[in-house]
């Protein structure tokens, strides 16, 4: 790796293991604390980059926040009082404060922030952002082009959610055995939106954005390999994130401009991620649990197989019947109405899609109703397309848009 790309590529994945493992440590209260010593040990390996970094660039780091750390429990009055004798009494075995950095504790703290971060008491956007923040290592200007918004908003938000968590003494540790679904839910949920953040970016000039996708795939493994964790849901949503990242590289053309589903070389779809998704979805069917994530991932699932059949869409079609009547969404009620257009027919799904009124000033309504009624009506599809690019927000949506409407002109 260049040289000039290797701290970047350090920050994102070793800075989230030390404030996870300081955190945790200190408590939530100190979590300030925490990032500012991560921070702190990054600024002293930019500094020390103009010379060279050490040949293990990331055993050095945990080198310089443990003694970083150390410096603050000794020099820090409210630490000396309050968090100090907590910290060595959990290390009264050892003469010296012990930071333990290994790969296991480091696992084990990022789990335990998951459930800490992933609480309903702060808002949906918040969890996003202190997952993305604490747990993935992005920076805020990062997570205000994730969101749309300016670093300013992020920080406030952020700052607020850290507060309500605070001001809540949540405690960065497991729920026990009778919580441990009811708090799954949220973390599972706060997983699944952060992977369609990527998946389906907001972001103005972005069609795919990898790097969230893959790190709610890394964090929704982590729960898989927890043996507490490791329940069919985590499965399932597992599952369908190897689904969908399977189809990564047919997904979005050299200019970064979205592929429909029917255009896709399928050449390009991943076996690999498709056959891991595959082992995935069977673990997920233990026991009689049935959840919004299991259908999801089986409709993925029949994406994935490559033949254009009746009953692959009959398949998806009786599945999305299914999740509608489990969670009623609109926008899963959109994506059946193309699987029902696929099964019965344009005429069928034209009639469907017409009861779709609350979607009127979403885009992508207005393109699906441009795509059903093309080779029906061509003003009306017209009619539709134009809609849908004034509604769009993402370059690289209206540009497709901007093709069918040249297409049918």
């Amino acid at each position: 790796m260049r040289n000039d790309q290797l701290l970047p590529n350090l920050y994102r994945t070793e800075y989230r293991k030390i404030v996870a493992v300081l955190a945790r440590l200190f408590g939530f209260e100190y979590i300030q604390i925490a990032e500012d010593i991560a921070g702190d040990t990054f600024l002293l390996a930019t500094e020390t980059r103009a010379k060279k970094l050490p040949d293990n660039p990331a055993a050095w780091l945990y080198t310089v926040a443990k003694n970083k750390a150390k410096d603050h429990l000794k020099h820090n009055a409210i630490f000396t009082n309050k968090v100090s004798p907590a910290v060595q009494y959990e290390n009264a075995k050892s003469s010296e404060l012990e930071i333990d950095l290994s790969e296991e504790n480091i696992n084990d703290s990022q789990l335990r922030m998951m459930f800490a971060i992933c609480q309903p008491i702060i808002s949906t956007e918040a969890q996003i952002g202190l997952a993305l923040r604490i747990l993935c290592g992005f920076g805020i200007e990062e997570i205000a082009d994730a969101f749309l918004s300016n670093k300013e908003t992020i920080n406030k938000r952020l700052f607020r959610a850290k507060e309500k968590l605070r001001e809540e003494q949540v405690k960065i540790e497991f729920p026990n055995a009778n919580e441990i679904n009811k708090r799954l839910e949220t973390v599972l949920l706060t997983l699944y939106l952060l992977f369609n953040e990527g998946y389906y970016s907001s972001s103005g000039n972005i069609n795919l954005r990898r790097d969230l996708c893959l790190e709610a795939m890394r964090l929704n493994h982590l729960l898989v390999n927890n043996k507490t964790t490791d329940l069919p849901a985590v499965n399932a949503l597992f599952a369908l994130m190897c689904f969908h990242a399977s189809r990564f590289d047919a997904r979005i053309d050299k200019n970064g401009e979205m592929i429909i589903y029917d255009e896709q070389d399928t050449s390009l779809w991943n076996d690999e991620l498709i056959s891991r998704g595959t082992n995935y979805l069977i673990r997920s069917s233990r026991g009689e649990e049935l959840s919004r994530y299991h259908l999801e991932a089986a409709i993925a699932y029949w994406h994935t197989k490559k033949e254009d059949s009746t009953e692959k869409w009959e398949n998806i079609l009786q599945l999305y019947n299914k999740l509608l009547i489990l969670e009623y969404s609109p926008m899963a009620a959109l994506n059946r109405t193309y699987a029902l257009a696929k099964a019965d027919g344009k005429e069928k799904a034209i009639v469907e899609a017409k009861k779709l009124t609350q979607l009127v000033d979403n885009h992508l309504y207005h393109s699906l109703l441009g795509y059903l009624y093309t080779g029906i009506d061509k003003e009306i599809a017209l009619h539709h397309l134009q809609r849908a690019f004034k509604l769009a927000k993402n370059k690289g949506e209206r540009n497709r848009i901007k093709k069918n409407i040249e297409a049918l002109g």
